[in-house]
């Protein structure tokens, strides 16, 4: 499938954070409900002085509530509005935002560059804190307070057991014709000097609530409900456990993404859009 810019366009990449608390997720919705890419589409109409919108595509649609450090997203500018505005644009961005979200970079992108299907891998963190006193008050909003000790061993021990390609159906969400296999880079637990215990999370992609639910499968094994081998038990079941909680999204923050080098853009936008299956998977 080709990803070529219409004729008279300049690909615009944005690099951008934003705290999810007071958003309804990443991607526009009916009814007036404030999102992400809302915010950005109207400031970037209002700053260029654009009768028309100019519609973002992002690297991870993130839910309600989710934050992001890294996240990336790609727009089609008129070749004459690039050229007029690009100079000033991120600081009348700045001037313009709400002050939940921000773009840090603005640039022209690389032949082949789509921020979704460029993307070789996303890496989120998850936090999390079982003191006994709660969460500080000043990381409620990005911290989720779990009220049992956690082993972060044992959950270390179980989240080797779900590395690799598998198909995360028992993790995800099902959406009508969407694949739910997945390489499952990394999968590791770290507990800080401050009590924090931070999830890292990385994969080529990702389905809908799959992180939420992996953690909140690791959770239960971390307090002693489960034993270190009951993730991977899930995963081979390949269905919905009704054990496995989708953990509250606040904890959550898209941290980063990768993107191959620029002469492997177009070969890895191609890639990335074929749907998979597991080797030895039927067709049928």
């Amino acid at each position: 499938m080709s990803d070529e810019v219409e004729a008279g366009f300049v690909r615009v990449r944005l690099d951008l954070s934003y705290d999810g608390s007071e958003f309804s997720g990443w991607a526009k919705q009916a009814g007036g409900r404030r999102t992400v890419q809302g915010e950005i589409e109207d400031a970037l109409r209002t700053v260029t002085r654009s009768r028309e919108t100019y519609e973002l595509t992002v690297a991870g649609r993130t839910d309600a509530g989710v934050h992001a450090r890294g996240q990336v997203a790609h727009v089609d500018l008129p070749r004459e509005v690039w050229a007029e505005h690009h100079v000033k644009l991120l600081k009348r961005l700045a001037g313009r935002l709400p002050r939940d979200v921000r773009v840090w970079a603005l640039r022209e992108a690389p032949s082949g560059f789509n921020a979704r299907f460029s993307a070789v891998w996303r890496r989120y963190a998850y936090r999390v804190t079982d003191n006994p006193g709660g969460v500080d008050p000043l990381l409620r909003g990005h911290v989720l307070w779990h009220d049992w000790p956690l082993d972060v061993d044992a959950m270390n021990e179980a989240a080797r057991g779900l590395l690799g390609e598998h198909d995360f159906a028992a993790y995800c969400k099902k959406r009508e014709g969407a694949t739910t296999i997945r390489t499952l880079q990394e999968l590791s637990l770290v507990r800080g000097e401050d009590g924090i215990v931070t999830a890292t999370v990385r994969a080529d992609a990702f389905c809908h609530n799959m992180v939420r639910s992996l953690i909140g499968a690791l959770l239960f094994v971390g307090d002693g409900h489960r034993g270190p081998d009951w993730p991977a038990k899930v995963l081979a079941a390949g269905v919905r456990d009704s054990a496995v909680h989708v953990v509250r999204p606040h904890g959550l923050t898209l941290e980063e993404v990768g993107y191959p080098a620029d002469e492997l853009l177009a070969a890895r936008n191609r890639e990335a859009r074929n749907k998979r299956s597991l080797p030895g998977a039927g067709c049928c």
